[in-house]
């Protein structure tokens, strides 16, 4: 169950707020005024924050500052009767996900409510499908890879290659395995394409590639991946 914070001193707009987010399923508490919220925030776990602006104690403009300032990055929505535009990119720039204006439609509310916890929940499964391999950070589920912030390119062979080993990370895989897995009844193939390949690889993976750390030969057998 999601759990969200309203941090809002308006008593009708923190009610309404609750019943219809409780309504939808959500786990609620809630704030009224700045440094109770800055608090709340520090010391719990929430999935999403609603942040009003204009605040007893601490606005939300600095309270969204100072959270993002110690790495916490809970998504935040804020909440105000500030239509300026300054206004909103302001509280962009500080770190919050989206901003929406009083009176605003709770429709609209709850559709971005929900877009941004998928967004949230998305890119915490795409996180974990991420497996770092010597230099490269791999994602087998969408064929990326990245070195230091920057795209990788990679053929297909070249991941179903990798994703064998690291299956088998730690074990001595043959060539004459990875022709069968890889290559399956393709005549042409011989161990001397699999070195050709596992070469590239090294090429990607390693610091130096003529001395590898992680995809070792196994002479006159086979190569092992060992991720360190």
């Amino acid at each position: 169950m999601y759990k969200i914070l309203i941090v809002e001193d308006e008593e009708n707009m923190r009610l309404g707020l609750q019943d219809n987010l409780e309504f939808e399923g959500y786990e609620v508490d809630f704030a009224v005024e700045g440094n109770e919220g800055l608090r709340k925030i520090l010391e719990n776990k929430y999935d999403l924050v609603l942040l009003d602006v204009m605040l007893p104690n601490k606005s939300g403009f600095e309270i969204c500052k100072e959270v993002r300032s110690k790495g916490i990055k809970t998504p935040v929505i804020h909440l105000t009767a500030k239509g300026e535009e300054i206004d909103k990119v302001l509280g962009l720039e500080l770190g919050a996900d989206d901003y929406i204006t009083k009176p605003f439609s709770l429709r609209e509310l709850l559709a971005r409510v929900k877009a941004i916890l998928r967004r949230t929940a998305d890119s915490a499964i795409e996180k974990k499908s991420i497996i770092q391999i010597g230099n490269l950070n791999i994602n087998f589920e969408s064929f990326n890879a990245e070195k230091e912030g920057q795209a990788v390119s990679m053929t297909h062979k070249e991941f179903e290659i990798l994703k064998y080993l690291w299956n088998h990370k730690n074990e001595t895989v043959s060539r004459e395995d990875l022709m069968k897995e890889i290559w399956g009844a393709d005549v042409y193939t011989t161990t001397r394409t699999v070195d050709n390949f596992i070469l590239k690889l090294r090429q990607k993976i390693e610091n130096n590639y003529n001395q590898p750390h992680h995809i070792i030969t196994v002479y006159g057998i086979g190569y092992k991946l060992i991720n360190v």
